[in-house]
């Protein structure tokens, strides 16, 4: 297992709609797309487009967005998953979102890729100079919950947030 994070490309179409494909209408946390997702090269070249667009600290973005991001998890060669680092947090990203989200494609889930991924993710973290940061995930959704305590996530609450379907979600801090 090689497991990196790459920036959006067309040179890994067919792995990155394959990967898109089997989250069919969900929405994929990390992937800096709006469900549902159409996994066609105008969508990928959009993606590419925002994808630069957020990661250039220079820019001067719309009110609600924060510069961010956004990665591939690969494995030699193969998108695995996918994970959007945000260099700050806004008003919503502080109540659900946070610095970090993430998702595995579900072929490839409980072989060790969110935990590698969020490790990588931290490690971007601390590259620009952050002390902590915080991630969230669905009360429910055990995996990525063990994911988060695994790699120091301290608990901070569970909340159930409307802006977040009424669903209890868990808001974590990792100290860096």
């Amino acid at each position: 297992m090689t497991i990196e994070l790459m920036r959006p490309t067309t040179d890994l179409f067919d792995s990155w709609a394959a990967a898109v494909a089997e989250f069919g209408e969900s929405h994929i946390d990390g992937s800096g797309l709006q469900a549902p997702v159409t996994p066609d090269h105008a969508t990928l070249d959009a993606l590419i487009e925002k994808s630069e667009l957020l990661s250039d600290t220079t820019a001067q973005l719309p009110e609600d967005a924060v510069h961010n991001d956004l990665y591939w998890v690969v494995d030699d060669g193969e998108v695995v998953g996918f994970l959007s680092f945000r260099h700050e947090l806004n008003d919503y990203l502080r109540e659900v979102g946070g610095h970090i989200g993430y998702a595995v494609r579900e072929s490839r889930r409980r072989q060790g890729y969110a935990s590698a991924a969020l490790r990588l993710g931290l490690d971007r973290a601390r590259e620009i100079g952050l002390d902590r940061v915080m991630v969230s995930c669905d009360d429910d959704n055990v995996g990525s919950f063990r994911t988060i305590e695994g790699a120091g996530g301290v608990l901070q609450d569970v909340r159930v947030l409307p802006e977040h379907g009424d669903a209890p979600v868990r808001r974590y801090w990792i100290t860096l």
